[in-house]
């Protein structure tokens, strides 16, 4: 067939097209060559390096294409002849023929192309300026081919040949006119071009060239039609940043970063949800979601397909026709398969209480929409043992990194920014960067954790800076002013966390070599990312960045107060798992108590406990205050961790340990003639079924903190004395402790005949005697990286090795320095301390003022009020019986 058509003239075609009879023949012929044509060319008859033969193939066909395209133009044009499917073949045979990978003249050696263009041309460039030509004949007919025709232009467009750009790209205008003529806008061919634009881009179309032409031609075109000006610009700069985030993802594609690809996936995703696009924008959902996946990030990947939950309704109508999955058919279905999925992975990654939230949602729709209670009795059981992994098994804290890009040889989604990674479990800095750095070997690691200059930004080079920034906790107002469990609080300590600090020690003023506290301030910088940690992304870009100063007297008191926070952490841990190694607990009880190891706070005395210090700083008084407060808490605090630590020591340690002793009664006569006395509560050893926390019931009082004058480093904290205590070991330690003449013990000692009537005397006693000693604190706290108060089985090693307290995260203040006695406690506390009854017996007193008893011989149908009765009937016996 090639060998016949080569041999015909333009008079052979002319004769031959002359013997159809009728229009119809003509037609059908017409159409049977286009297809064979098409299907020619895209079959590769050849073989790909038999390039003379495919050559004179294609050479062949393009002279009989036009010669039909001229017979088509002189039968099939006018608008009674107007075949719309034989030119709809034309126009597509005529891309593929001019898209062929053998006529991609870009992709030979010079020599070859060379050649090529001297015996055969450019025929991409004479096809193309053909299709350009026949399309503005068509004139009415045009809208005929929109959206249809809008991706094979495209593809014709994305050829990289200057020419053919110049000369087709305004076809695009011309479409834009033709719709918004015929339905008052262009929305079709947006809708088509943004879809096509994506799939071409990313099979390897289009450059920066390709954009900046683009972006030229059509805003000329539409300076020639004011009205149309408006919708022109805006398309244009929606299709520029699209090929703009297009261009990127298909650049990091085949990039070995894992995380450049996420970052492109996030920015088009982000992209095609701002434009509302909902079909393309779940498209890159599942792409996130299989990146994710491939490196074990499961709760990001809960997170990812999270975003495509909340498009679906509890609904039982159809799911849009654009996405599907796994067979699912309405949106109800869809919508329980993918959070059955979610929460799979948000187990996998840890993230219970996120797991919980879902399965609430899903309980509701099973109890009260479809009424499947053996469905609901199956989520119960999973939520219930999510529950338990929260109080049970450890989930380590990850570290944060702040890591910033600078030059301009990183690519415009990382240049010159700053972002905070959230470290897997148990990644170090080191190792976090040795990976960053592999992904980037050109770059150049900076030292320092200052903020570069711009000889650094504006440099061709890559260089990459990277430092550890501690989490500010932001406790859920839910959880605010309430006894929580240290397992939940310290969940918040490293989750849904979005601001983050830094703090750099420097001096300033005079320096005194016996003592650097004088002379130590603390520079701190707070990151505020764009979205909280963790989501869709292991990181997220810090957008905003606020610096501030703390003074050596400001200092000293965030040590302290970290001090007194991790010896309560430490006890609280040494509480509730009794099999743990003692050794942490010794060297930091050690080294505060003996001043031959640690100096203790003798140096914040020398510094700021002076005469001069206090003439020279008079705006420091309460501050001065608070600080005296903080080391006479410590005493109490100590005693109690000494007093655990002897229960615990091993005999080989008895002698370090009555040498600690030893210093402690040195230390706590010295601190109680100088500060005052501080007594913690006498709590009664007695065991309870709910685990108590003596962390949580002291911490408000005596690490109270809030936020100094002039500074912004505050952190949340909870706002009142928490209910409950800490599960007791076989002896109590607190039974050690001396008690004072506080208010504390002055509201205990008044006569009780029970614990319930002492928890009513209690009650009363608060309410006519005003606390004057009571400490508020703000809403700001809790950054310190305390020990994770979780049950170990084989990582106590690393335990005793890592959990370190960081440094506090705000700045301090005082509302009443002149702290004697703690805040006010429950009455359920109190009966505790009272240690008249069991806290079962007096959970039980509490149980029956609120709930209604029944007894089997009461079950009668007005069994209810009933037992109301005699439960008011007893309780009035009881009450004759001790008077």
């Amino acid at each position: 067939m090639t060998a016949i058509l080569s041999q015909m003239d333009d008079r052979h075609y002319e004769t031959y097209i002359e013997t159809f009879a009728g229009s119809s023949d003509l037609v059908d012929f017409l159409m049977e060559s286009f297809m064979l044509f098409k299907d020619l060319i895209g079959k590769h008859v050849y073989p790909s390096d038999w390039m003379a033969m495919i050559m004179v193939q294609n050479r062949v066909f393009l002279r009989a294409i036009n010669t039909y395209a001229d017979t088509m133009n002189q039968k099939f044009l006018n608008n009674d002849d107007f075949e719309v499917q034989l030119w709809n073949n034309y126009f597509h045979l005529a891309v593929a023929f001019i898209t062929q990978e053998s006529l991609q003249l870009q992709h030979f050696s010079p020599t070859k192309r060379n050649k090529i263009l001297a015996k055969y041309g450019d025929m991409r460039r004479l096809i193309g300026f053909a299709i350009r030509d026949i399309w503005y004949k068509l004139g009415s007919h045009k809208i005929c081919f929109i959206p249809g025709m809008v991706g094979p232009i495209l593809e014709m467009t994305l050829i990289p040949e200057e020419e053919l750009r110049r000369a087709t790209i305004p076809i695009f205008f011309d479409m834009i006119t033709c719709e918004n003529a015929h339905s008052g806008n262009f929305q079709k061919f947006e809708n088509e071009i943004i879809l096509k634009l994506d799939h071409e881009v990313e099979g390897g179309g289009g450059d920066e060239r390709y954009m900046q032409l683009l972006e030229t031609i059509l805003l000329d075109c539409a300076a020639e039609k004011p009205p149309l000006r408006p919708q022109v610009q805006h398309f244009v700069s929606l299709v520029k940043g699209l090929l703009i985030r297009l261009l990127d993802y298909r650049t990091v594609m085949n990039d070995d970063s894992r995380n450049n690809r996420m970052s492109c996936t996030v920015n088009l995703l982000n992209f095609y949800k701002d434009i509302n696009r909902e079909g393309m924008y779940i498209r890159y959902l599942y792409k996130l979601r299989d990146l994710h996946l491939e490196g074990e990030n499961y709760t990001e990947a809960a997170y990812t397909l999270l975003l495509h939950s909340r498009l679906l309704k509890w609904l039982d109508e159809m799911c849009s026709p654009q996405f599907e999955f796994h067979g699912s058919q309405t949106q109800r279905q869809l919508k329980e398969t993918l959070y059955d999925t979610i929460i799979d992975y948000f187990d996998k990654g840890k993230m219970w209480e996120e797991a919980i939230t879902l399965c609430k949602e899903l309980a509701e729709q099973y109890e009260n929409e479809i009424f499947d209670y053996e469905l609901l009795s199956k989520r119960l059981e999973k939520q219930a043992k999510f529950y338990e992994n929260i109080m049970k098994i450890l989930r380590p804290k990850p570290d944060y990194f702040a890591v910033g890009y600078y030059g301009q040889g990183y690519p415009p989604f990382l240049r010159n920014k700053v972002f905070i990674h959230r470290g897997k479990e148990y990644e170090r800095r080191e190792d976090f960067q040795n990976h960053l750095m592999s992904q980037f070997p050109s770059a150049l690691h900076l030292n320092t954790t200052t903020m570069p200059g711009d000889d650094i930004k504006n440099s061709p080079l890559q260089y990459i800076q990277c430092f550890t920034v501690q989490p500010v906790l932001e406790i859920p107002p839910r959880l605010k002013n309430k006894p929580v469990p240290d397992q939940i609080i310290n969940f918040y300590k490293s989750n849904y966390v979005q601001r983050f600090h830094y703090s750099r020690p420097v001096k300033k003023g005079p320096v005194d070599p016996n003592n650097e506290f004088v002379s130590m301030w603390i520079e701190r910088t707070t990151f505020t990312t764009v979205y909280k940690l963790p989501g869709i992304l292991r990181w997220f870009e810090a957008t905003d960045m606020k610096h501030t100063t703390l003074s050596p007297l400001e200092n000293a008191i965030e040590t302290m107060e970290s001090t007194n926070e991790k010896i309560l952490t430490m006890i609280n841990q040494y509480q509730a798992d009794w099999t743990l190694p003692i050794n942490p607990l010794s060297m930091l009880l050690n080294g505060i108590v003996d001043p031959a190891v640690m100096g203790g706070f003798a140096k914040y005395e020398k510094a700021f406990f002076t005469e001069d210090f206090t003439q020279q700083h008079p705006e420091d008084r309460d501050k001065l205050l608070r600080l005296k407060d903080l080391i006479a808490w410590q005493i109490p605090l100590l005693g109690g961790g000494i007093a655990l630590h002897g229960k615990r020591v091993m005999e080989a340690l008895r002698p370090f340990h009555e040498r600690m002793e030893e210093c402690f009664k040195q230390l706590k006569k010295k601190v109680q003639k100088e500060y005052g006395v501080r007594e913690l509560p006498d709590l009664d050893e007695r065991k309870s079924t709910r685990p108590r926390s003596m962390l949580r019931s002291l911490r408000q009082s005596i690490i109270s903190i809030s936020s100094l004058q002039g500074s912004e480093c505050g952190t949340p904290t909870k706002l009142h004395a928490d209910r409950d205590f800490p599960p007791e070991s076989p002896t109590s330690w607190n039974s050690t402790l001396p008690r004072s003449s506080g208010s504390m013990t002055g509201s205990i000692s008044e006569g009780v005949v029970t614990v319930g009537d002492a928890e009513v005397k209690l009650r009363k006693s608060k309410k006519k005697k005003k606390r004057s000693s009571m400490i508020f604190i703000t809403e700001e706290r809790e950054r310190i990286n305390t020990m994770d108060s979780k049950r170990l089985s084989k990582k106590q090693e690393f335990r005793s090795d890592t959990n370190l307290c960081e440094p506090n995260e705000g700045s301090v203040s005082l509302t009443n320095a002149n702290s004697r006695s703690l805040p006010a406690i429950t009455g359920l506390s109190l009966a505790v301390v009272a240690g008249m009854e069991d806290v079962d017996s007096v959970r039980a007193r509490r149980d029956s003022k609120s709930m209604s008893v029944c007894l089997t011989s009461d079950r009668t149908p007005d069994r209810r009020s009933k037992g109301v009765i005699n439960l008011i009937f007893k309780s009035k016996s009881s009450k004759s019986e001790k008077m």
